[in-house]
């Protein structure tokens, strides 16, 4: 699904939101030129699977040209296109309000909402603790360098430098990100997965055999599907696991996938909240339970000795 939203105007000093500016324009030149944001990660577009990690932002901006996205973006770009990095995320923050910023590339196929958190919880703590306070937060890669794609920062510090930036180079097209980093006060964290870029053929290998490998496939099913579908609920995977293997095992195997699907298709009607979720599955386990029991009871009077109904004669 995809639109124009218009960006929202939280107030002012207000810190328990953020706009978030996903650069999406570049021209993949070590991929041949390919749509990077539309290649595929696990059956989902690179782009989208970022945008599933901030998907709580109040306003999010995609500076590219338009696309057909899982979530509802602002669609913005740059002038010239093909401007550069300074350039684009100057035109993307035109559309943003909240005091805090994330800034995230296109093409980063393990970021998720909780690196997003860690990001803007560091950004606050930063803020009150160091020294003049911290004008954004960037994770640094396995080497140690710096990530500012992958980081949030403070609105009013990204515009005081773009703009300085701009009037002392004559505009931002063509200007290296690290004309940014320099002139802003940073605080570093380190997260080796969430900032694996996609910017070789060879990246988006690894990054399609390591959602395969056995501790992560699960969750990342999930999330495909919930994307393709148009779901944003959280739900307890587990609980269905276990309804799944209970119905299965206590009644016949076909039963797995038909009582999940009832359980989905009952906690929708209900509301289709978590705790939805939760109650119709409770009510399915209980039922497989009782139907296991009566089972096996029905197998014990076949095994249990036979008696001769009649009355003992004499």
């Amino acid at each position: 699904m995809t639109e124009n939203q218009p960006p929202t105007s939280p107030a002012a000093g207000d810190a328990g939101g953020y706009d978030a500016v996903v650069l999406a324009g570049g021209a993949a030149r070590r991929l041949g030129g390919a749509d990077k944001p539309g290649v595929r990660v696990g059956g989902r577009a690179l782009l989208d699977r970022v945008l599933a990690a901030c998907a709580d932002a109040r306003t999010t901006v995609v500076v590219a040209d338009p696309r057909p996205t899982a979530r509802p973006v602002t669609w913005a770009r740059e002038d010239p296109p093909g401007g550069g990095p300074l350039a684009a995320l100057a035109a993307g923050l035109q559309h943003t309000a909240a005091d805090r910023v994330l800034v995230l590339s296109a093409d980063l196929p393990f970021l998720d909402g909780r690196t997003v958190d860690r990001l803007l919880s560091t950004l606050d703590t930063a803020g009150e603790e160091a020294e003049g306070g911290a004008d954004g937060v960037v994770l640094t890669d396995p080497t140690g360098r710096d990530q500012p794609l992958v980081a949030a920062y403070r609105a009013r510090y990204l515009h005081r430098t773009l703009a300085s930036l701009g009037t002392e180079h004559g505009g931002l097209t063509g200007l290296p990100l690290r004309l940014l980093t320099a002139a802003l006060n940073l605080t570093r964290i380190s997260d080796p997965v969430a900032s694996f870029d996609c910017d070789t053929w060879d990246d988006i290998a690894t990054a399609r055999a390591r959602i395969r490998e056995h501790g992560h496939v699960l969750d990342e099913w999930i999330s495909a599907v919930k994307d393709e579908l148009g779901i944003d609920l959280e739900v307890d995977t587990g609980v269905l696991l276990d309804l799944a293997r209970d119905a299965a095992h206590g009644v016949a195997r076909p039963a797995a996938p038909l009582t999940t699907f009832l359980v989905g298709y009952a906690a929708a009607r209900a509301g289709g909240s978590p705790e939805a979720v939760a109650e119709a599955s409770r009510k399915a386990a209980a039922l497989a339970q009782r139907w296991a029991e009566e089972d096996a009871a029905a197998d014990d009077a076949k095994s249990a000795p036979a008696t001769d109904p009649r009355p003992d004669a004499g």
